[in-house]
């Protein structure tokens, strides 16, 4: 059973750390298509822009930059796992429950945030772009015109691929508190097994 599970918990670590680069690697290309479409429209200085919502690229950049920063956070927090060996310990300790608690509380706030911020700013693209204005200045400059909400709908992805990492961690943990005890449990009727095998001789 132990070996069935050592083998699962490499992968889990595996899949946390890769779940927290698609986090990062989401940041890098989140505001792609905005920067493509608006960034002749607005003025570096007003931030007003030609395209009427179209000053959403600059409204979104404090966002993107701390959801960089998420990013990161979420790799460094998967390269912990393996910093405390929790990918090879048969045993867990402390430092294995804390890495993998500090994950999950990690990949439950951001989700919870990214999204409450993302939804926002799909709601401001939708409602405040005036897409025929945004249309007519994309021919004219042969820029990029879209009206797709694919950058912000793909957080959907994103957040539930570090969610399910984060539920398979603590279900692992778990499931390692059941195996030590039951190895425990074992060891303990064995032991006193021993000593009245010992007593009746």
């Amino acid at each position: 059973m132990y070996k069935r599970q050592v083998r699962l918990q490499k992968f889990l670590c595996l899949f946390a750390l890769i779940a927290g680069v698609a986090v990062f690697a989401y940041a890098l290309g989140f505001a792609t298509d905005l920067y493509d479409a608006f960034y002749e429209a607005v003025s570096m200085k007003t931030f007003k822009s030609k395209i009427p919502g179209g000053e959403l690229l600059y409204l979104i950049q404090p966002f993107n930059s701390k959801l960089l920063m998420g990013g990161l956070a979420m790799i460094l927090l998967g390269v912990l796992l393996f910093i405390t060996n929790t990918h090879v310990r048969r045993r867990y300790y402390i430092g294995n429950y804390v890495a993998s608690g500090l994950y999950a509380v990690a990949a439950v706030a951001i989700s919870i945030w990214g999204h409450m911020w993302i939804e926002a700013y799909k709601a401001y693209f939708l409602t405040n772009v005036d897409f025929a204005v945004f249309k007519e200045y994309a021919e004219r400059k042969k820029s990029l015109y879209t009206e797709s909400t694919f950058w912000f709908d793909a957080h959907y992805v994103v957040f539930a691929l570090v969610l399910l990492a984060a539920v398979l961690l603590v279900a692992n943990a778990i499931w390692k508190i059941s195996l030590m005890r039951q190895e425990a449990k074992l060891l303990e009727n064995g032991a006193a097994t021993e000593k009245d095998i010992a007593t009746a001789a």
